[in-house]
Parts: C-alpha cells; structure tokens; sequence
C-alpha cells in the first residue's frame, strides 16, 4: 500500500499568482512570517536589518532595526561610523528592546513558577482527599454533612477548573507547534 504523500517539505516553482485575492492573503502571510523571521535575526544575531515590501496593490511596507536611518546610513556607507545622534538612538532601540525581551523572559520564569505551585497545590488536595476517602470510603453521599459537600464541590470545580486551564494551555502549545513548523 502506498502512503499519501504531503504538501508540507515540497518545493513548488516560483511564479505569480494569478488570483488577486490570493495573492493578496499569501501576501499577508508571507508578510507577517518574514517581520517574524527578522525579529528572531534581530534577538538572536545582534543585526542591523531593514525590510521593505510592496504589497500587490503597492503599498508599502517596513521593517527596520535598530532605525531607519542607521540602516539606510549603513546600507549607503558601509565602512563610515554612524552620526551621533543616529548611533544613540539605535543604542536607545537595542537597549528597548533588550529590556523589553529580559521582562517578557522574567514574566514566563515567574508563570511557570506559578504553574509549579497551582500543580503542588493540586496534588495537596488530592493527597487530602485521599485520605479522607479512605477514612469514608464506604460512606455514601447521603450521609455527608452540608460542610463536607460544600468542601467536596469546591474541591470539584477548582480541579475542573485547573484541568480546563491545562487542556486549553496544551492545545494552545500544539496549535502554536503545528503554526511553527508549517511556517517553517
């Protein structure tokens, strides 16, 4: 038996799109995978990179780090320094951007620090109930008292809770995996 064979790692000529309406959303996303590329050239390898597209219905657009005019400056006159002014304000952009990536690196540590204790806290709770479930194994629910059916449905809904919050926090990094590897 034969396997189906796939789209994803074929190499299709290049050639242009006849359809004006396809063409303007691969456009779009080809727009939006590119600044996304740049940006990760940018944090990863220190560059100078500036970007300009047209789109189908020519309007333009940019992409530049740290500035425009230290790129079109370098660009224009690679072996000459950058002005004053041009060189601090792309010292000003990479140092933005620096603080700004070491806040979003900090935010992530500090959720899944919060994730860690959520998940120790979960499994307290379900250590507690097992113990009182063995304690009252046998014991029907007819027979509890308002106060350990009130514990017990709280107890219900934040483990729903909690599992709903994980399943949606899964899916979201395998819907973020399948974009990542079918951009790439």
């Amino acid at each position: 038996m034969e396997s189906k064979k796939t789209r994803v790692r074929q190499t299709f000529p290049m050639s242009k799109i006849e359809n004006q309406r396809t063409r303007s959303v691969a456009f779009s996303n080809h727009r939006s995978s590119l600044y996304r590329m740049a940006s990760e050239l940018v944090d990863l390898c220190d560059v100078d990179i500036g970007i300009v597209l047209f789109s189908p219905v020519n309007n333009p657009f940019s992409f530049f780090h740290p500035t425009t005019e230290a790129v079109i400056e370098r660009f224009l006159n690679p072996n000459s320094q950058l002005s004053e002014s041009t060189r601090l304000d792309a010292d000003q952009a990479r140092n933005t951007v620096n603080q700004l990536n070491n806040h979003l690196n900090a935010m992530g540590k500090r959720l899944e620090h919060v994730e860690e204790i959520e998940y120790a806290q979960t499994l307290v709770q379900l250590s507690q109930m097992e113990e009182n479930s063995e304690r009252s194994k046998w014991k029907s629910i007819d027979q509890l008292n308002v106060d350990e059916i009130t514990t017990f449905e709280a107890w219900l809904s934040t483990i729903i809770s909690k599992m709903n919050y994980r399943l949606e926090k899964l899916e979201n990094e395998a819907l973020s995996l399948k974009n990542a590897s079918s951009t790439s």
